[in-house]
């Protein structure tokens, strides 16, 4: 950014922070919107682009070899006429960055004469290419994509600190993507009831950004080729100089099969175990002085006063619908007969006497 440009956005802000500043204000007797005549000019020289950040886009595509990893590695398109496989992914990609959800909003960009001069670029494919060129896809193709993603990755990785490296934290998951339609290839429903798909997402926890994602049916399973895709995404980050690698999942990662290859590779994980009847045993063995409460730091210390929490209605709704039938809301009670205290008291111990279950014997 030239040094006038700058001046004149640090003014502008300024200017705005003089117009939010505190006040101590009047009554007022007219409302703050007082715009009467609102006029609209256009412009031959000054156009304006409603994605402005899409050319800092292009330009990050460009710098870090992104552009060049695609055309290299995604071999889609026999001949150039006129797109590359790296124009295509682009064009999709740039589509939902403007506030596209859809191929078809791809029109109104090609229609854009703005958009088009801030990529470059004299024309981009339709829709009807685009969708063209996604169907040309099969799951190398796919992987090819994400390895060039990976391989500019390193190259911004490479810019980070040293202390970036000392532990990457790979991290698996998998979300429901519902979807409407009824002719979508691949979709199924899931387990409550929803229609669409259920992505893998292997994710670095510390960028929070995404490494591979594998696109499933919606009645697979959360861990359903999670051990593939960890072990290349532990493969990534040794080549890109992490000394620690550590995985993450919730009881459903939880694949004992493979634990013992990840701890002889040297790398460290944390997942939830399974409530089952043979773990159950095996923890019900364990003497009291293995165990030790866990307690979490606070999210959050209040620096001034606890804020005041409103009534939860939805809580007093379900609370009056549950314990209420019949006309008139009366309440039910049991009959004195219905029920007796006179059973004997038992109590159930786990994890070492940190749970306790009490219930009392029929009578």
């Amino acid at each position: 950014m030239s040094r006038s440009r700058q001046h004149r956005s640090q003014r502008r802000k300024r200017r705005i922070e003089h117009r939010l500043r505190e006040r101590q204000w009047a009554h007022q007797d007219e409302p703050m919107f007082r715009a009467t005549n609102i006029h609209y000019d256009v412009a031959d020289r000054t156009r304006a682009l409603d994605g402005g950040g899409i050319g800092a886009i292009h330009l990050m595509c460009l710098r870090t070899g992104l552009v060049e990893a695609i055309d290299r590695r995604v071999r889609l398109l026999k001949f150039h006429l006129p797109y590359s496989e790296s124009d295509h992914v682009r064009n999709i990609a740039f589509n939902a960055l403007c506030g596209g959800t859809c191929l078809e909003d791809i029109e109104l960009r090609r229609n854009d004469e703005s958009y088009l001069d801030a990529l470059g670029a004299q024309r981009i494919p339709d829709p009807t290419t685009a969708g063209d060129f996604c169907r040309r896809f099969e799951r190398g193709h796919v992987l090819e994509l994400m390895n060039a993603a990976n391989q500019a990755r390193l190259k911004v990785w490479k810019q980070q600190p040293d202390a970036f490296f000392d532990e990457a934290v790979i991290e698996a998951d998998g979300t429901i993507v519902e979807t409407t339609g009824e002719c979508k290839e691949g979709m199924d429903i899931s387990y409550n009831g929803r229609w669409g798909y259920h992505p893998l997402i292997i994710s670095l926890a510390n960028t929070q950004e995404w490494l591979y994602i594998e696109n499933r049916p919606a009645n697979r399973p959360s861990q359903e080729g999670a051990a593939f895709w960890f072990d290349r995404a532990i493969k990534l980050c040794r080549k890109a100089g992490f000394r620690k690698i550590r995985l993450r999942g919730d009881t459903a990662f939880t694949q004992t099969e493979h634990l013992d290859g990840w701890d002889k590779d040297r790398v460290t994980f944390v997942f939830g175990m399974a409530d089952t009847t043979a773990m159950d045993r095996e923890v019900e063995r364990l003497p009291k002085s293995r165990w030790k409460r866990l307690r979490r730091p606070p999210k959050y210390k209040v620096k001034t006063e606890p804020r005041w929490k409103p009534e939860n209605v939805k809580e007093q709704v379900v609370n009056r619908e549950r314990f209420h039938q019949g006309m008139d809301n009366e309440l039910l009670t049991p009959a004195p007969s219905a029920a007796t205290m006179n059973g004997q008291l038992a109590c159930r111990e786990r994890l070492g006497g940190m749970l306790r279950y009490y219930s009392r014997r029929a009578a």
